[in-house]
This record gives structure tokens, sequence and C-alpha cells, in this order.
């Protein structure tokens, strides 16, 4: 073994623990660490441990793409569960419409036009991509 390998072999070793994600604790760990740097670094660019931040929030977004895959949802679905999660009926969307409304939305007899979508998007703080 040349010189040169013997020296990555050895900061490998050392490395690798934190860029090693097979399994859940090793993925809590690193959403840990990579929290901490997010913490740290923010978007700084210029700081040393910018590109290990990059490195491992790639990392695990990739894990979490292959172990945690978001299913497909209508908006109908996306709105139900934000109103069960803020506790609200149908009653409490007006920027929607009438009860009315709000209920042929969530049978899917009805879809979500621009400006409620907006209206939901604004309410309740997510992009107006998950209602599409």
């Amino acid at each position: 073994m040349n010189l040169v390998n013997e020296e990555l072999q050895t900061h490998w070793m050392n490395i690798a623990p934190l860029l090693t994600i097979r399994n859940e604790r090793e993925y809590n760990a690193a959403v840990k660490r990579l929290n901490e740097l997010l913490d740290e670094i923010g978007d700084n660019e210029k700081h040393p441990l910018y590109s290990l931040l990059d490195t491992l929030g790639t990392l695990v977004h990739a894990y979490e793409e292959e172990h945690y895959p978001i299913p497909d949802s209508t908006g109908a679905e996306v709105l139900r569960f934000l109103m069960d999660e803020h506790g609200l009926n149908q009653s409490d969307l007006p920027e929607v419409g009438s009860q009315g409304v709000v209920s042929e939305i969530l049978s899917g007899k009805r879809e979500l036009n621009v400006r409620q979508i907006r209206s939901l998007s604004h309410k309740f703080g997510v992009s107006s991509a998950v209602f599409v």
C-alpha cells in the first residue's frame, strides 16, 4: 500500500462513521449531526465544514427517499389531513367556500381551484404544491 492510500485509509476510518447511514440508529445520529451543523453553519458556504453539511444532507435525503417515501396524495387528502391536525371542521374554512363546497372537495366531487389553493397554503403555512 502506498503512502497516499495509507493516509486516506487512516482519515477515512475516522470520517466513515459520520457519513455512513445503513440503519435507523445511524440515520438518527446523522440527522442529529446534520441539525447541529445547520445550527452552527447555516447557509454560510465559506464555512470550512459546509461541504460536510452538504454531503451529509445528501446522504440523509437518500436514506429518507428509500425508507420513508412520501405517498402520492390528492389535494383533498392533504386538506383532510391538515384539518384533522388543526382540529378544524368544514365550516372553519370560509376561504374555500361554503360548508357544502368544502364537503364536495373532501369527497372528490370537486377539485380545489387556484384561489382556494392559495388561501389554504397561506392559512396552513405550507407550499401550494402540496394541494396539486
